[in-house]
């Protein structure tokens, strides 16, 4: 079966969004609305461009040998991905038959896991984006709990998933001592874990708001400065070594 998908944009020199050199594609919907959000205009289900799996391989065809040389491949991203599951998997599935590529899913995790087996099995990476550890706080930053996102983190623990941990440091909202030692200890309860990112919170997307008439949530907050990344590098790897100690006591029990 041949689907369709939403798509919001793409980018065929992408270098961010995993390893090596990657075709990224931007899909259309998302069940959270990020205060942050670099992409509001990419919330709407119903928006952006209707195309096939056929349409995006022929966008991919003239770069792959880049990305093979590289070491890199497809990124999907959003939005939210898995809410297009059906299309990403079987997008994911042909770049692995045609040409070998590597697969990166770029996700909240926002998603039971049972919607998401077969693009699971057609995915190399899950790049992870654990936005807050304390559930009201996650409500109020992205207007969902993050229950189904922690539950989604653990079955791709458990599938032995390789993933990258991503967290959006933003001051006054990211940042807390606790929130970020508590961070690392959920990570070191995870297997699979190659990779953890601290990403600065930008403002580049915020003409996108105001062009949607939107007013802009975090309006006055700052970019972090890089001895703030450093100091939430530092502690999300101290609850990481915390977390690993616990989970050995377990396994010892």
């Amino acid at each position: 079966m041949m689907h369709t998908g939403r798509i919001h944009s793409l980018e065929t020199f992408g270098t961010v969004d995993g390893p090596g050199i990657r075709f990224v594609l931007f899909l259309q919907g998302c069940a959270l609305q990020c205060r942050y959000c670099h992409n509001p205009d990419s919330w709407d289900t119903q928006a952006g461009e209707l195309r096939s799996v056929d349409d995006i391989l022929r966008e991919i065809e003239p770069y792959v040998e880049y990305y093979r040389r590289s070491g890199g491949g497809i990124t999907v991203t959003g939005g939210e991905p898995t809410l297009q599951a059906p299309f990403v998997a079987e997008l994911f599935r042909a770049c692995k038959e045609r040409w070998g590529l590597h697969t990166a899913l770029d996700s909240s995790g926002f998603c039971e896991p049972s919607h998401a087996q077969a693009l699971l099995d057609a995915t190399d990476l899950v790049l992870l984006d654990l936005k807050r550890m304390d559930r009201d706080a996650h409500r109020e930053l992205t207007s969902q709990p993050n229950d189904r996102i922690l539950r989604f983190a653990r079955h791709l623990s458990d599938r032995g998933t390789k993933m990258w941990i991503r967290r959006v440091l933003i001051p006054g909202w990211t940042d807390g001592t606790d929130e970020l030692l508590e961070l690392g200890r959920f990570i070191g309860g995870l297997s699979g874990v190659e990779k953890v990112e601290v990403l600065p919170y930008h403002r580049m997307g915020v003409y996108k708001w105001h062009q949607l008439g939107k007013a802009y949530p975090l309006e006055g907050v700052m970019e972090p400065g890089p001895e703030e990344v450093a100091r939430a590098n530092r502690l999300i790897g101290q609850g990481i070594e915390e977390g690993k100690r616990e989970l050995a006591l377990i396994v010892a029990k």
